[in-house]
């Protein structure tokens, strides 16, 4: 963990108490020029500051001026983000017309290509138009030679974004905005400490943005990037974010807000959660309680049939409890609260389990299931079937949300389980790797179908995904009747 001194020490680097930013990203086709500006419009009426748009090829690097001359003329003025992968080519075309570029140094440059041959000339053309650059490393699309190096860890996502950061520096671009995305939770943590310390330790200071990929849908989707992001904004850690939902995209302001709201503030908090609203109580049983991170008798227990506790100072080794205490909050909130204050709490002080009560506001079922999402996204104990489930956006080829849908109403009953569904090739194998099976749009309304890393069926038409999945679990001897 960070000591207090490097904390404020982040503070400072990372922008002192500037406000944090919310970024989204469009689900429309690029060329759809008034389908983007509505979306956009959506966005940015309900709160978002960034919009970041799909840019697969010239035509729509080239489009992204008529979408911008299309936002002006009903008076919406929000920076757009050209996200491209693959072609330098197409980035330096869209550094002409948006606020900001993304790329991703994992599919940037190709095996044959030197990074300062591919990066220089687009560091050229964001000079001559003022053009941000967004270096943005996902976990699950790192380079072969930073596999080989570094293994697929925190530090070969670090390492790889680095590489990108000391050619700029050394070309005197610094208009740069860095991230490092996983979909597991705690990479994603551990990542971003690390890049901390990597630019303090080479006296750098750039802006960094948060967000956990493949989050997935519904709770499941809000516990995850809660944990993420609002342990690290917690810390100090953050100055724009995204909550990657599989919904629409507007779903993740309202989010994002909460998690600014309630954590955003710049805290310190080596002395404990970041919020005077709450009380926070340990208790010790001589007994395990159904919540702690070994499994239990029930996964929806009722408390009061567990308040046998036990004199610590006796002697007797107890199992500690951290109960939660909040006033009267609304689900949305809870959710948002007790996750990430759990996640600091189960990630720091280390207890054996968590214990949440909303005086009544909430039923004790709903804070059992909160609680076990929670320690599941964190890999403390697994009670259900994990999705793994990206953001739908521009090079999306099927309906994501209405499959994603279909996959949990047929497999959410698998306990153990990792299932990944992917829009697209970019991320998607890459992402859904340590998935135990997988679903990637490949186009045309088609899927792939994976078994860990291993490619089992191509271009199956989504309509027929649902059964292959199933049967490709059932032959597998992983499937579980209800």
């Amino acid at each position: 963990m960070y000591s207090s001194s490097e904390i404020n020490i982040g503070n400072t680097f990372l922008g002192g108490n500037s406000p944090i930013r919310i970024q989204s990203m469009t689900t429309t086709k690029t060329m759809d020029t008034v389908a983007t500006v509505n979306q956009v419009a959506r966005l940015a009426k309900a709160g978002c500051d960034f919009v970041r748009i799909t840019t697969q090829n010239i035509n729509e690097a080239n489009n992204l001026k008529d979408i911008k001359e299309g936002l002006c003329k009903i008076g919406i003025d929000i920076p757009l983000i050209a996200d491209v992968h693959f072609n330098p080519k197409i980035a330096e075309v869209a550094a002409q017309f948006v606020d900001k570029v993304r790329i991703n140094p994992g599919n940037y440059i190709d095996s044959q290509s030197s990074i300062s041959e591919k990066l220089i000339p687009l560091l050229s053309v964001c000079k001559k138009h003022n053009t941000a650059i967004r270096i943005g490393v996902n976990h699950g699309s790192l380079s072969e030679t930073i596999l080989y190096k570094f293994g697929n860890s925190a530090l070969g996502m670090v390492e790889s974004l680095m590489e990108f950061v000391r050619i700029c520096k050394n070309h005197n671009f610094n208009k740069l905005i860095l991230s490092v995305k996983a979909s597991n939770v705690v990479m994603i943590i551990d990542a971003n400490k690390l890049l901390v310390k990597k630019l303090i330790g080479e006296g750098l200071n750039y802006p960094i943005h948060l967000g956990v990929t493949e989050a997935g849908s519904e709770d499941e989707g809000r516990v995850k990037s809660a944990a993420g992001i609002g342990y690290l904004l917690a810390h100090g850690i953050g100055d724009t974010i995204r909550v990657s939902l599989s919904e629409d995209p507007v779903a993740e302001i309202p989010v994002a807000k909460m998690l600014i709201d309630f954590y955003g503030k710049r805290w310190n908090i080596a002395n404990g959660i970041p919020h005077e609203s709450i009380r926070i109580a340990t208790k010790y049983f001589s007994r395990k309680p159904p919540l702690v991170l070994t499994s239990g008798k029930s996964e929806l227990a009722d408390y009061s049939n567990h308040n046998e506790s036990i004199n610590v100072d006796s002697g007797k080794k107890g199992y500690e409890i951290c109960k939660l205490v909040y006033p009267n909050l609304s689900i949305e909130e809870l959710i948002i609260r007790a996750t990430v204050d759990a996640t600091i709490l189960m990630l720091q002080n280390k207890p054996d389990g968590i214990w949440f009560e909303n005086n009544d506001i909430t039923t004790h079922d709903q804070n059992a299931k909160l609680s076990l999402e929670i320690l599941q996204v964190l890999g403390l104990r697994i009670s259900k079937t994990e999705f793994i489930a990206c953001p739908t956006c521009g090079r999306s080829s099927i309906v994501l949300v209405n499959l994603l849908q279909e996959v949990k109403k047929h497999t959410s009953h698998i306990r153990g389980l990792k299932i990944a569904v992917m829009g697209c090739s970019v991320n998607g194998p890459g992402e859904m790797a340590d998935a135990d099976y997988g679903m990637v749009g490949t186009g045309n309304g088609n899927v792939d179908l994976y078994k860990g890393r291993k490619l089992i069926q191509k271009n199956i038409k989504q309509e027929q995904s649902i059964d292959a999945l199933i049967n490709l679990i059932k032959i597998s001897g992983d499937w579980k009747n209800r």
